[in-house]
């Protein structure tokens, strides 16, 4: 039996996040997305962390036969230093007339996006993800007084991940340092609209 010794790349900074919504007008999950893909570069920290459902204990001849415990959802807290302001007010559902002015708080229905993000490792290689079906959990807004020194001031906003298909998969990504990874795709490429399916990889890498 022959062993391998493997070096994976480390992670080096997170780079830009993606946001794409879905296109449904009633607040539920449609998949179909709207053409627009927003690319921001404000991210200073990203914290994934999955939840999983109630691990359930399988017991037979006096021992643990089998365990279940999959994953419910993800949930995305992203520390960022800026965020567009029409962009926040359309995932927490706020309303936005023609004037400019913006009602937040109330009954609005919070819609479904896909959110991307760049996870850049060392060796030049880089790892991007979609999560397909999410929506805006919370977010902050503090602000500080101005001080002689410059103080950076950031907000968080928290993002929950749903599965997106029977499968019950929360996020497509893929990895430059496999050797699966396909030839021809770029940043670009990979986030030009969400990616749910390898037929979507597929024309992503065709530009298709």
């Amino acid at each position: 039996m022959a062993i391998t010794t493997k070096k994976p790349p480390i992670k080096e900074t997170v780079g830009a996040q993606y946001i794409c919504f879905d296109q449904s007008e009633d607040g539920e999950y449609s998949g179909e997305y709207s053409e627009e893909v927003e690319c921001t570069e404000v991210v200073k920290r990203c914290n994934c962390k999955q939840k999983t459902r109630k691990t359930q204990m399988y017991n037979s001849s006096g021992i643990v036969y089998d365990t279940d415990s999959s994953v419910s959802s993800t949930d995305i807290e992203v520390e960022v230093i800026a965020f567009p302001a029409e962009t926040l007010a359309k995932m927490r559902g706020d309303t936005v007339d023609e004037g400019g002015l913006i009602l937040s708080g109330g009954k609005g229905i919070r819609p479904f996006f896909a959110y991307g993000k760049v996870v850049k490792l060392k060796k030049g290689k880089i790892r991007l993800e979609w999560y397909p079906k999410c929506r805006l959990a919370e977010n902050t807004d503090e602000t500080k007084t101005r001080e002689e020194s410059f103080s950076e001031q950031t907000d968080t906003i928290t993002i929950k991940a749903y599965a997106f298909n029977d499968n019950e998969d929360i996020k497509a990504m893929v990895d430059s340092s496999s050797s699966a990874f396909p030839a021809g795709l770029t940043e670009e490429k990979f986030f030009g609209k969400p990616i749910l399916t390898k037929e979507d990889l597929t024309s992503a890498v065709s530009g298709s």
